[in-house]
């Protein structure tokens, strides 16, 4: 009997040979123009399902799952540095070995970092930028509920051995409430024990909330970047109750993309195509029909 994830993300992964380790990935459609999709913590390519339904009819969509995360290897900390920029270098690989172009990025969460730092060392290779619920700075605040993942020894204990943050990030980052039981089961599949979370935990370790943070510098540098990608159309989609990647994050990109189109979702929350999938959607479809040419 197939798992529910598989029912509900009928698509194979595709795979990269990193050495000693193999990143997985989906990669559907056909087109001369590429969306990729990038997770955050602690989603997986799962997140994407709707889109790559929606859009690979008539584009390309890829949609990596971050080393640690989905389908992809989960080594150890000693033996990967899940760091912000070890991601990045990672999904560098991706698009170098399947050298795409015209790419449409879309992130979400820690994606939006990952992401536009890979854009920003393949810059020629990217022509659109599509954001939901994410950040590219470094942070100025840091949530109570995930302050409280980041408590040594019973922080850990409670993501990697109750799956606390995943968990909880299934009620707590919806405001509709939309989601159905599948849907979480499916989100949670890949999170099962405690190795298989050596990512989740490995992410809320990464959010430097200090200079002396080895990812604090990555971000900054990564937000020094963004006035040099204003010109590149930009569409910024919005769950509004998001209480993490809160709507000062959204006046922040717009601060240095006045251009960028936005659209705010009022009663969605942080899993903005969870809560809010025929809006978010219906702005991507949009979004890519007014900025292609031909």
């Amino acid at each position: 009997m197939k798992s529910i994830a598989a029912d509900l993300l009928p698509y194979s992964s595709a795979e990269l040979d990193l050495g000693r380790h193999t990143l997985r990935y989906l990669d559907e459609g056909d087109g001369e123009r590429t969306i990729l999709c990038v997770h955050g913590n602690p989603t997986w390519s799962f997140y994407w399902r709707r889109v790559i339904d929606r859009f690979s009819p008539s584009m390309r969509v890829v949609a990596v799952d971050h080393l640690g995360c989905g389908r992809s290897d989960k080594p150890p900390r000693d033996d990967f540095a899940y760091t912000m920029a070890a991601h990045r270098d990672n999904l560098v690989k991706l698009i170098d070995h399947l050298d795409l172009k015209n790419v449409t990025l879309l992130a979400h969460d820690w994606g939006g970092a990952i992401g536009l730092s890979s854009l920003v060392q393949r810059h020629s290779r990217f022509e659109r930028i599509m954001l939901l619920n994410t950040a590219a700075f470094p942070p100025p605040y840091l949530p109570w509920r995930i302050a409280a993942c980041r408590i040594p020894v019973i922080g850990k204990a409670a993501v990697r051995g109750g799956n606390a943050f995943a968990r909880a990030a299934i009620t707590m980052a919806m405001d509709r409430n939309r989601m159905t039981p599948d849907v979480a089961k499916g989100l949670l599949a890949p999170y099962n024990n405690w190795e298989n979370r050596v990512a989740i935990d490995a992410f809320v370790q990464d959010i430097p909330m200090h200079p002396s943070h080895p990812t604090y510098q990555t971000l900054a540098d990564l937000e020094n970047e963004l006035p040099g990608l204003a010109d590149m159309p930009s569409l910024l989609v919005w769950g509004m109750k998001d209480w993490c990647f809160r709507p000062e994050c959204l006046r922040r990109f717009q601060s240095v993309w006045p251009s960028a189109t936005s659209v705010e979702i009022a009663d969605a929350g942080h899993y903005v195509i969870e809560d809010a999938p025929d809006e978010t959607l219906d702005a991507i479809d949009t979004f890519l029909s007014q900025t292609t040419d031909g």
